[in-house]
């Protein structure tokens, strides 16, 4: 924790510190904000790079296809549907545009956002070494990557990566079955079944009694000390970054047979949960290369991490944490718990997206519960979290002038692989704040 008369300084400065230290939930829309066109040079990547990771997603079909059953009816491609909210919205009290859901918790084989990002850096690194050994040639089918023969060969090699449970998944599962060696260092707030899962398909848990930069900052250190580990690093990967990019195109294409219009007439609102920054700011770049202005992108943080407000506010970006300023990081949404936002991410994206919320964990309780009773879909406490950008939105002037015609999403990022009992409790504390708050 920072000096009292360091703190007090940073307050004076920037007087949102203040009322994020009391930990009530607020919101801030972003005056830097600029148009696509300009702005989008700010990130360093481009929609060339983001149209690659597309295409190496479509060569790995195949052997996804093979090797995850569960994607077989996709032909392989990893994607999750858009649903739309009605009753959800009536029940949030929304009486203009309409409310959809993005269903990330449902992406196959880990079950969160995380399963882009995660999954499509895994393939790259295992394409990169096939290609090297004379395993892939250009134009073969990647099923021939399924094999125990090349299984055996990426056993030569490590993954390691740090989390709070959900890219540990994706990275874990996807590198055990390609044949890696895989090392999870996962941080207090991951989930016990998380662990149980990742040790279950053969991958090393390394568990830690802090928090979520400890872990990453482990997996680090391992890969430096071998030359064959190659890290996951959340903080700072391109490659993380553009696979989760690729929803962008997929979204507009969706949106697309669905009829829903996105343009300047037709706003397009898009709520994504934030932990270190990674998994929304990647998004978020997609869909403004596919939107462009028309898309306007809201992160929401639990009030007791709200670490990309911090840091983007501020503008020291990683330079700070909330453990700097006296917020403990402690929160139920295990996905977000993160004290230290992605520089990388920071910086590339402070002019695209438009605003910052926070939110409690009693309210996170009460929307999942409340998305449960309404639309029987039941998503894990961080991935209801964009649902609290809502109302700001509609708050703020700047915003009025299309709500009628616009379109709110938010991306549920996780809870299809949460365990029944775990998930029926969650949802039995979040009826049980909805009833107290109805008394």
């Amino acid at each position: 924790m920072l000096p009292t008369s360091a703190i007090a300084a940073l307050c004076e400065k920037f007087p949102l510190i203040t009322e994020l230290m009391a930990l009530q939930p607020l919101s801030w829309f972003n005056p830097r904000i600029a148009p696509a066109a300009e702005a989008l040079h700010d990130v360093g990547l481009t929609a060339d790079d983001v149209a690659q990771a597309s295409a190496r997603l479509a060569r790995f079909a195949p052997y996804l296809a093979k090797a995850f059953p569960e994607t077989q009816a996709s032909g392989g491609v990893i994607e999750s549907p858009v649903v739309p909210l009605p009753v959800m919205q009536a029940a949030l009290g929304m009486t203009s545009g309409q409310l959809w859901l993005k269903q990330d918790s449902h992406l196959p084989i880990s079950g969160s956002i995380k399963a882009r990002g995660g999954i499509y850096e895994v393939l790259k690194h295992a394409e990169m070494l096939a290609l090297d050994a004379g395993l892939l040639q250009k134009g073969d089918d990647y099923s021939v990557l399924a094999s125990d023969a090349v299984r055996a060969f990426f056993g030569q090699y490590a993954i390691a990566v740090g989390s709070t449970g959900n890219l540990g998944l994706s990275i874990g599962i996807m590198s055990a079955r390609l044949g890696f060696r895989a090392t999870v260092h996962m941080s207090a707030d991951a989930r016990q079944w998380k662990k149980d899962k990742l040790r279950s398909h053969g991958v090393t848990v390394v568990e830690y009694a802090t928090d979520y930069s400890v872990a990453v900052e482990a997996g680090r250190k391992q890969a430096e000390n071998d030359p064959t580990c190659h890290f996951v690093d959340d903080e700072n990967s391109h490659d993380l970054f553009l696979g989760y990019a690729v929803a962008g195109q997929r979204l507009k294409a969706q949106f697309a047979a669905s009829g829903v219009a996105v343009d300047a007439a037709h706003p397009l609102f898009v709520y994504l949960p934030c932990g270190v920054g990674g998994g929304p700011g990647g998004v978020a770049f997609g869909l403004k290369l596919a939107f462009g202005d028309a898309v306007h992108c809201v992160f929401v943080e639990p009030t007791h991490s709200p670490c990309m407000l911090l840091g983007v506010h501020t503008g020291l970006h990683e330079g700070i944490s909330v453990q700097e300023i006296g917020i403990d990081n402690v929160t139920a949404a295990d996905g977000l718990a993160v004290g230290r936002p992605s520089g990388f991410v920071g910086r590339a994206m402070q002019r695209l997206i438009d605003g910052y919320a926070t939110v409690t964990d009693e309210e996170l309780y009460r929307l999942l519960a409340t998305l449960e009773q309404t639309q029987g879909l039941r998503l894990e406490p961080s991935a209801v979290a964009g649902f609290a950008g809502i109302q700001p939105v509609l708050a703020a002037p700047q915003y009025q002038q299309h709500l009628e015609t616009a379109t709110h999403l938010v991306w549920g990022t996780g809870g299809s692989m949460v365990p029944e009992q775990e998930m029926a409790a969650y949802v039995a504390r979040g009826r049980a704040l909805l009833a107290a708050g109805a008394a």
